[in-house]
């Protein structure tokens, strides 16, 4: 278990401003369940959901710069939710699937090329005896204009990505078409590869095409 609660290149758990935040969510809570609840909240809806700010760039992908950027995809958030949890004692590692996602604007549709997420990331939790899912990833407000409900985490329960609509009719949101596993750091060479298999025109001459302008935050 410790290599779950120790830092690693992307999951900065040291970082000073990783451990403020973490430790000034969760300073008067006692429990571990009740601390992975309040920093799945404050990761979901304090950093801002974006996924414009993919840089391959393996010093770029920190815990501690999405943190100070404010904003990040899915991997990035999840990296802070485990980095935050490692600097309390919470052993956590980074999930990957591979996703549909239903309700994708046709705008990044037309980014992607394709309706399919490559490597969404999620954090698992070992709280309890049991190792937890949990997605810290659209944020209140994004899911409002999405008209889907807030992605809730009680600490005991998987969380993953809501299957329907907030209007109850039973519209398809986010359908998991594959899982990669469960790692203690973010596997650099198989996500580029990943990557490169779904989304080929990002590389090569197009290989800064994913990043756009600092405050689109449409997906």
């Amino acid at each position: 278990m410790t290599n779950y609660l120790s830092p690693t290149a992307h999951i900065d758990s040291q970082h000073p401003d990783i451990i403020a935040f973490a430790q000034n969510i969760t300073q008067h809570l006692a429990t571990p369940a009740e601390q992975a609840v309040a920093l799945y909240k404050a990761v979901r809806d304090q950093i801002a959901y974006d996924p414009y700010t993919l840089d391959l760039t393996p010093q770029h992908i920190k815990a501690s710069i999405t943190l100070a950027r404010g904003r990040g995809y899915c991997i990035e958030k999840s990296m802070v939710m485990a980095a935050a949890c490692r600097a309390i004692g919470i052993p956590a590692r980074l999930g990957f699937a591979n996703v549909r996602n239903h309700l994708a604007t046709p705008k990044f549709i037309a980014h992607l090329r394709t309706d399919v997420f490559v490597f969404h990331g999620y954090v698992s939790l070992w709280i309890d005896g049991k190792w937890v899912k949990a997605t810290p990833v659209f944020d209140h407000a994004i899911c409002q204009k999405f008209g889907v409900p807030t992605l809730d985490f009680d600490g005991q329960n998987d969380a993953i990505l809501q299957a329907f609509d907030a209007d109850n009719s039973n519209k398809a949101f986010m359908e998991y078409l594959c899982y990669h596993g469960e790692f203690e750091d973010l596997p650099y060479t198989l996500f580029v590869a990943e990557l490169q298999k779904y989304y080929p025109h990002f590389f090569g001459d197009n290989k800064h095409s994913f990043v756009e302008k600092e405050n689109s935050i449409s997906v």
